[in-house]
């Protein structure tokens, strides 16, 4: 794998057709996408030495993503700041370059605009997956 560009990394909300047409929340300088796993602890008194046991498959899995720049597109903006208001269930896509897509639902969980008196006008977002994601190695 070599060195990407953190611009690589896109973040892009469908317009609810099937199949929905994604559009990129302009503007980001900063993403952050974590995948996470909440296992299930199934440790007993007779586990080997006291070890700690995972049940396989069982657990929770998440994904959270947050992103934070400059207003570029109030088109895009538009349709972002409508999902937080409606607290609907969008399809997103994340690209990872060098790893792959994940595409499925997520809502809006945080929107803010702050700015400067000397400075940009800037905004930044939370979304929470909703539901199963696809991945697609690239």
């Amino acid at each position: 794998m070599t060195v990407q560009p953190g611009r690589d990394i896109l973040i892009r909300i469908g317009d609810s057709a099937d199949p929905p047409t994604f559009t990129s929340a302009a503007g980001l300088r900063l993403k952050t996408i974590s995948l996470n796993a909440r296992p299930v602890d199934v440790t007993h008194a007779e586990s080997v030495e006291g070890w700690r046991e995972l049940l396989a498959g069982a657990g929770v899995k998440t994904c959270s993503v947050s992103g934070s720049g400059v207003f570029v597109d109030a088109a895009a903006d538009a349709r972002i700041r409508q999902a937080f208001f409606d607290q609907s269930r969008d399809d997103w896509q994340l690209l990872i370059p060098d790893f792959g897509t994940l595409t499925g639902p997520f809502q809006v969980a945080a929107l803010d605009y702050a700015g400067r008196h000397d400075g940009e006008a800037t905004w930044s977002m939370s979304l929470a997956s909703a539901g199963p994601l696809a991945f697609e190695a690239l």
